[in-house]
């Protein structure tokens, strides 16, 4: 099929190619009406439009920022390495993006670098749910900078799309495999979260529960402790919870410091079975997994959630359509034996 061309929208329309222009660009006011045919006849003709064409028509460059968070987190780091990866293929597009770590924790800091952005075109974060940065978004968004949240949501908020796996489902999903492996066991179940501000890991921890509880109650959940992503803080907890808790059957690690996890599974003094689960795939995780340190590992695909990021930034700017078939992130589920 010949690609559709904007003269052939403005004819299907019944319009002038500079009426569609400005509906396709958000140039100037046009009447409801025109602007429906306009759409009517874009939707017909299943036309797209030439994005790197219009933005070297308007001598457009796109500067796009990353908010990350600091520290040792693997997933984020990277996070990083595919964002680098992908702004190099997009700069024949005349698309840059920067990197800017924040604490993720540190809500004050969160909102004063949201409040510094207004000079990017799209901003795509690891977002803090507080009500602060709610607001924060929702200034940047009113001064036209296109927003997206990644991993991590702030629902309520004006960003136009989250980019991630859904969090509950995860949640539910570790804890019906740590319930069928210990379907012949009683005993405790350890859980451990980088922090429940994060709404990721509120979600997990939420669909954790709620299948445990549910469905396996021949195990004890014990209250969350929350270890603010660090292999250090994480180490500390996995080795206390091993030491003082003599009916510990399973942990399931939730957030990051996976580091600090397996080192504490790999030197424990008690031999006993405990059944661990953790998130994300990295050199880690997987030696981890190899060696039966871990049993499951929860994963997303770092790299998808980068271009996905990307493709819905671009298509905010432009004013494009989104395919959100394309943007749904998958919940991968990796054990010793289907390692990639």
């Amino acid at each position: 099929m010949v690609k559709a061309s904007i003269e052939d929208v403005a004819a299907r329309a019944g319009l002038s190619v500079a009426t569609v222009d400005r509906v396709l660009n958000g140039r100037a006011k046009v009447r409801p009406s025109n602007a429906k045919r306009v759409e009517a006849a874009v939707r017909a003709l299943n036309y797209h439009p030439d994005r790197l064409a219009a933005r070297l028509a308007r001598g457009r460059d796109y500067r796009f920022c990353f908010i990350v968070p600091k520290g040792q987190n693997d997933f984020m780091i990277s996070i990083e390495r595919e964002i680098s990866n992908h702004a190099q293929h997009l700069q024949a597009e005349r698309v840059s993006a920067d990197v800017i770590h924040v604490d993720t924790f540190d809500s004050t800091a969160m909102v004063s670098c949201l409040d510094s952005m207004a000079g990017f075109d799209g901003v795509a974060l690891v977002a803090l749910d507080d009500p602060r940065v709610k607001e924060a978004i929702n200034r940047l968004v009113a001064k036209g900078v296109a927003v997206v949240t990644l991993v991590s949501d702030v629902p309520g908020s004006h960003r136009s799309h989250y980019i991630g796996i859904d969090n509950a489902a995860a949640g539910r999903t570790a804890a019906t495999l740590m319930g069928r492996y210990l379907e012949a066991h009683s005993g405790d179940i350890a859980i451990i979260a980088g922090s429940l501000s994060l709404r990721d890991h509120a979600e997990r921890h939420f669909g954790f529960q709620q299948v445990m509880l549910r469905d396996f109650p021949n195990l004890t959940l014990l209250p969350v402790l929350e270890a603010r992503d660090s292999n250090d803080q994480t180490n500390n907890a996995t080795k206390k919870l091993l030491d003082k808790t003599p009916d510990l059957n399973g942990i399931y690690n939730l957030g990051a410091g996976t580091l600090g996890f397996v080192e504490a599974l790999t030197n424990r003094k008690s031999k006993n079975r405990v059944v661990a689960i953790a998130h994300e795939l990295n050199d880690i995780s997987r030696k981890a997994l190899v060696d039966g340190i871990l049993d499951v590992v929860i994963s997303q695909d770092p790299g998808h959630e980068v271009r996905s990021a990307m493709r819905l930034l671009m298509a905010k700017c432009d004013r494009l359509p989104v395919y959100p078939a394309m943007e749904r992130i998958g919940i991968d589920i990796f054990v010793r034996d289907n390692l990639p």
